[in-house]
C-alpha cells in the first residue's frame, strides 16, 4: 500500500495524538506550543458533568502535527511505552529542547553521544510525557515528532507483527524498514525488533521490542484518534481494532497489543467546538452512553431532536 494521503476527506489530519492529563492539559499545551516552532493552540473547550467532573479539552499543533489533550483525572499515568522522537537539525536545537523539556522532569538516558547519534537523550517531562531528542543532521525527516511504541512484557516480541497488522488495517500505509536484534544482544531475543519505521495515513510511527524488565505497559494516557467521515468507516475501524470489549467506552477501544485508539466522527469535532452550553450538554450526555459512536444519534442530540 502506498502512503498517499495525509488527511481525511474533510481535510483534517486523519490521525491525531491524544494525551490524557489529570488537571494539566492546558498548562502542558501552552508549554509544548511555546517550545516547538510552527505550533499553536487551535481550540479550548470544557465538557461538563462527566464521570471525571468538568474536563478541559485543548486542541493544538506541534511542528505542524495535530495533538489533543484532556484533563480528566488521575486515572492513567504517562509512561515510556509510548514516547515521542524529536528529530533535530542541529546539536544546538537538541540542547535547547532538552533544557526546556527536562526542567522538573526525569532523565531516562543521559544526553550524550551514542552509536546511532552524535547527540541524543531520553527524558520524561514534568508531566510524565516521554521525549527522545535526537540530532539527525542532514537525515532530518519531514515529520519532526514521531510517536514510538515500545512493546514490553507480554507483548514483547510482537512489534513486527503489530506493524504489519496496522499496515493492513489502515489503507494508506507504508513500512519503511525493520531492523532486528542479532546474536549477543541479550536480554533482547535475536530476530525481534530493534527499531521499525512505518506510516499510517501519512503519520510516521516507530516501534521496538524491549525484553528488559519494565514496570509499565501501554495504557490510555496516550491514544490515537482516528477521524472518520462516515458510520461505515467507524464500523470498519472498530471491527478491525477492538480486541477487549471491556475497554470499549465513549469511542475508545484497545487493540490486541493494548494500544488505545479513539474512533471518532469528524462531525463530532465541530459539535464539541460549539460555545452553546445546551448543545454541548446534550452531545456529552449522548456520547457518555455510547461505546462505539453513532453519528446520527450524536447529530440528533446536537440539534435537540429525539
Amino acid at each position: 500500500m502506498d502512503k498517499t494521503k495525509i488527511t481525511a476527506e474533510s481535510g483534517k489530519q486523519k490521525i491525531t495524538i491524544h494525551l490524557w492529563f489529570d488537571k494539566e492539559a492546558v498548562e502542558a499545551a501552552k508549554l509544548y506550543t511555546s517550545i516547538f516552532n510552527d505550533s499553536k493552540i487551535t481550540d479550548t473547550s470544557i465538557i461538563r458533568n462527566t464521570p471525571s467532573g468538568d474536563c478541559d479539552i485543548v486542541s493544538f499543533t506541534l511542528a505542524g502535527q495535530s495533538f489533543m489533550a484532556i484533563s480528566a483525572g488521575p486515572l492513567f499515568k504517562f509512561n515510556p511505552s509510548i514516547s515521542f522522537h524529536v528529530a533535530c537539525k542541529t546539536k544546538g536545537e537538541v540542547d535547547a529542547l532538552w533544557k526546556k523539556l527536562s526542567e522538573g522532569g526525569t532523565i531516562l538516558m543521559e544526553l550524550g553521544e551514542y552509536p546511532f547519534s552524535e547527540k541524543y537523550g531520553w527524558l520524561q517531562d514534568r508531566f510524565g510525557v516521554s521525549w527522545q531528542i535526537i540530532y539527525a543532521g542532514d537525515r532530518i525527516p519531514k515529520q519532526k515528532i514521531t510517536p514510538a511504541l515500545m512493546f514490553v512484557g507480554n507483548v514483547c516480541g510482537h512489534a513486527e507483527e503489530a506493524v504489519k497488522f496496522y499496515s493492513t488495517v489502515f489503507r494508506n500505509s507504508k513500512i519503511y524498514n525493520i531492523l532486528h536484534y542479532g546474536k549477543g544482544e541479550a536480554p533482547e531475543r535475536e530476530g525481534t525488533v530493534k527499531y521499525a519505521s512505518f506510516a499510517l495515513e501519512g503519520m510516521e510511527f516507530g516501534a521496538m521490542d524491549s525484553a528488559h524488565e519494565h514496570k509499565f505497559a501501554f495504557n490510555e494516557a496516550i491514544s490515537f484518534i482516528v477521524h472518520c467521515d462516515t458510520q461505515k468507516e467507524i464500523d470498519y475501524y472498530w471491527g478491525k481494532l477492538s480486541a477487549f470489549p471491556e475497554s470499549e467506552q465513549c469511542g475508545w477501544l484497545k487493540d490486541k497489543y493494548g494500544v488505545s485508539w479513539q474512533i471518532v466522527p469528524t462531525a463530532m469535532d465541530e459539535m464539541m467546538k460549539t460555545k452553546d452550553p445546551q448543545r454541548m450538554a446534550r452531545v456529552t450526555e449522548a456520547f457518555l452512553k455510547m461505546k462505539k459512536f453513532d453519528i446520527e444519534a450524536l447529530k440528533r442530540a446536537y440539534e435537540g431532536k429525539k
